[in-house]
């Protein structure tokens, strides 16, 4: 894997991602958990065609600040950029805009595991 490599994802503010869904608040804005998927993504797309065969990249940790609030129908863009690489950690600077501004900024790292080995344990754990 090499720093540098670079990802972007899209997409509109629909019913569904607002925070209005999420229980008991009346807002309807894109809420936190549905923009920390849109830089996942993003940074799932830097590494997309650099990731062998037999491994799988998982989310390990999120740490962004939600600057500002996007209405429903506004598009939004996420950007991740992979700032560094420790054996088996990928490291991303991640941020979103919207049509008018700057509306998250942070870091996310993501792991590469044998996808056989992870597929193992996750069924061991289903069978107790």
């Amino acid at each position: 894997m090499i720093p540098g490599l670079t990802g972007k994802s899209e997409m509109v503010v629909k019913k569904e991602d607002l925070v209005s869904q999420l229980g008991d608040v009346p807002l309807d804005v894109l809420s936190t958990p549905r923009l920390i998927q849109l830089l996942e993504t993003a940074a799932i797309e830097a590494i997309r065609d650099h990731i062998p065969g037999d491994q799988v990249s998982l989310g390990t940790e999120v740490r962004i600040r939600h600057l500002s609030a996007t209405p429903l129908g506004m598009k939004v863009t996420a950007n991740a950029l992979l700032k560094g690489v420790e054996k088996n950690r990928l490291l991303f600077l991640v941020d979103a805009y919207d049509e008018k501004e700057k509306v998250a900024e942070g870091e996310h790292e993501r792991i590469l595991v044998s996808k056989e080995r992870f597929l193992q344990k996750v069924e061991k754990k289903r069978a107790g």
